[in-house]
């Protein structure tokens, strides 16, 4: 048996062990040492199971990873998102879906702390959907509005995404996040004219806000300030060359930390936050120790090429490739968490991107923007069951019938990106 055969065998049957809800890291620990035995030996492998763990957590690339973690959890205990929110009412009050409105423009720069999509729309869920409730707004466009203005936290950088798929690829992490600053602007955007749109032909969805005055509008631009000076300063400083991604993270991380202070950050809260932290790295990281055992087997069993040949053999076009390649994330998004997927399919699918002569980051923003439709789209949709931990009374359909407007929004921005891929790498 080849190589490659084996390679499909086992990774069919890992797609077999995710399907019976093994964890993802796990899974790919599994396959790639089962994998590795098979084609190799299983001396050699036992030995990458000693020695990529340690690889792993000593790679100084994933260190920005808790730091950037650390960031938005500081924000987040600090309740900036109440504040950010607060004016951002203000600038949309007195119109109709206002409210809906400022949840997503504040979703979209709690987000440029946060880094991740989960976590913005715990915080802004928590702060926002009482008082879109108790206003008169429907449940699902409440909490698809939520659900959807969470997965921005994927796209606009710092993005934990976007940093994974720049080491896994060995790109430039300050370059990605520069690629992701207009994608994610425009799904700010269009998020803001999907919920147009919708009060427009069901008014009945959502209630006018009470009118507010130049000076109050002026006043809400004071809770943009502390998030838009941490973002400039971030992206400001890898692009410019002043400090390093990981850097950058510390440097972050300490200044939301001074801010929070300020807002009256606990002794308890600090030490939530180091443990909220230290679980999600943990997490994470076991997927990157997983994914780097797998990426041994995938490099021995040759798969990636194997794959590239047979593209090439079948005579696909660039773009035909490129729409597999979407409708296979389309399709692991409905069951699988965003990273897991990166960690997982990146490492299989690159190459081919690559032959097919696609830009390595235009490729990325693209990958990245297809991973955020599965967070909202069902029957997973981790975003979705997020805001279902905040509104248990909530039934999970009404939060699916309220995200559909913003998977079309996401299909178009797909749409325009893979058009104008100057929307992307405009800025580089």
């Amino acid at each position: 048996m080849s190589a490659s055969i084996i390679g499909v065998v086992c990774i069919l049957g890992m797609l077999l062990l995710i399907a019976l809800r093994c964890p993802v890291a796990l899974a790919m620990a599994m396959t790639g040492f089962v994998g590795f035995s098979w084609i190799v030996a299983f001396g050699p492998a036992v030995a990458i199971l000693e020695t990529g763990p340690f690889e792993a957590l000593t790679n100084y690339g994933f260190s920005p990873i808790p730091m950037f973690i650390l960031m938005g959890v500081f924000a987040s205990k600090a309740r900036m998102s109440r504040e950010l929110y607060s004016g951002a009412k203000k600038l949309f009050g007195g119109w109709r879906g206002g409210m809906a409105l400022a949840a997503v423009a504040s979703c979209g720069v709690f987000s440029a702390i946060s880094g991740s999509s989960l976590a913005t729309a715990a915080s802004m869920s928590r702060v926002a959907l009482p008082e879109m409730r108790n206003q008169g707004y429907a449940d699902s466009l409440a909490t698809g509005t939520l659900a959807a203005g969470g997965t921005l936290g994927i796209m606009i950088p710092p993005s934990i995404a976007l940093l994974i798929y720049a080491l896994i690829t060995e790109q430039s992490v300050g370059q990605m996040f520069v690629a992701g600053i207009l994608p994610g602007l425009l799904g700010l955007l269009l998020y803001c004219i999907a919920i147009a749109l919708v009060v427009a032909i069901k008014p009945g969805l959502a209630r006018p806000g009470e009118p507010t005055g130049i000076a109050e509008k002026l006043a809400g631009l004071k809770g943009l300030i502390p998030f838009g000076g941490i973002f400039a300063f971030i992206i400001g400083g890898i692009y410019g060359g002043l400090f390093t991604p990981t850097e950058a993270a510390a440097v972050g991380a300490a200044g939301t930390l001074v801010i929070a202070l300020f807002r009256g950050l606990s002794i308890g809260q600090f030490k939530e936050a180091l443990e909220e932290t230290l679980l999600m790295s943990a997490m994470i990281f076991f997927m990157i120790i997983g994914a780097e055992i797998f990426g041994f087997f995938l490099t021995v069993s040759r798969i990636s090429h194997t794959l590239v040949d047979v593209v090439q053999v079948m005579g696909l076009g660039p773009y035909a490739v490129l729409f597999s390649i979407l409708l296979l994330y389309i399709l692991l998004g409905c069951v699988m968490d965003s990273i897991a997927m990166l960690l997982l399919t990146v490492p299989v699918v690159y190459p081919l991107a690559i032959a097919a002569g696609f830009d390595p980051i235009w490729f990325g923003i693209v990958t990245v923007i297809t991973v955020e439709l599965g967070l909202i789209t069902p029957p997973v949709g981790m975003n979705v069951f997020v805001i279902k931990t905040v509104a248990p009374d909530i039934p999970v359909k009404e939060i699916f019938k309220g995200v559909i407007p913003f998977v079309l929004s996401d299909v178009a921005r797909l749409g325009l990106l893979i058009l104008f891929p100057v929307l992307a790498l405009g800025l580089l």
